[in-house]
């Protein structure tokens, strides 16, 4: 440790002032605090470098929360789920897919320990990425490791399959839903009823909008836009 005044710096006394820093939104003040402790030659800890790649994941500083990973990794520290989860989120917001699946995969090989939150980010990062097939390998890894998937996970992969135009995949996965008794919501409804309005399966999706109606969700703009879009599509305007 060292002194400044009265005050002894240590790890905990800067590990609580980037915590602080990471509640309050001040993602470059403890991205600081991190390059002052190596000046100082304070030790960093999971902690404080938790704290700091969370700070920057919240403020979308993706590049910075992953060199900060990157310099956790090659200390001796052995990262946490924490730190995974906030730097493939990281990943995620900035839209990079593929280092999101880097990350998930060396956790899953070297650790053993991908939870559910981490695969529902990979997934996400997929869907935004455009990778269909990528998010569908990802649910199928989560069966594969016992990990249960929920309605985050289920959305994201039928959103990315909307977006992928592959309405039969996304039909099979809300289908999946109801098979394994995972909750489907409004967000749910939408995207499956869009990808089949997309795809052409015009009777799916007013199909859905009946089911949708039975399940008293209520009804958004995107849910009455895409029904109203499939009628069209099918000639069904009364």
């Amino acid at each position: 440790p060292i002194s400044h005044g009265k005050v002894e710096l240590d790890t905990i006394t800067f590990s609580g002032a980037i915590s602080a820093c990471e509640k309050n939104g001040q993602w470059e003040d403890a991205l600081q605090l991190c390059r002052t402790m190596t000046w100082c030659n304070v030790k960093c800890n999971i902690f404080s470098f938790g704290g700091a790649i969370s700070a920057c994941e919240k403020a979308s500083e993706w590049q910075e929360a992953l060199q900060l990973f990157s310099a956790m990794m090659q200390s001796s520290l052995k990262a946490n789920t924490i730190s995974f989860n906030a730097a493939i989120s990281s990943c995620e917001k900035a839209g990079e897919w593929e280092k999101a699946l880097q990350i998930c995969t060396w956790m899953a090989q070297n650790r053993g320990e991908v939870d559910i939150v981490t695969w529902n980010v990979v997934v996400s990062a997929c869907e935004k990425g455009g990778k269909w097939e990528k998010a569908l390998q990802c649910l199928d890894l989560m069966v594969r490791s016992e990990v249960e998937s929920d309605t985050i996970t289920h959305n994201a992969a039928i959103s990315a399959c909307e977006k992928g135009s592959e309405w039969e995949k996304a039909l099979r996965l809300f289908g999946e839903m109801a098979q394994t008794k995972v909750v489907s919501n409004v967000i749910s409804f939408n995207a499956t009823i869009s990808a089949c309005k997309k795809g052409g399966g015009s009777d799916k999706a007013l199909q859905l909008f009946g089911l949708m109606s039975r399940s008293r969700l209520e009804f958004d703009k995107i849910s009455c836009g895409a029904v109203i879009s499939s009628c069209e599509q099918g000639g069904q305007w009364e």
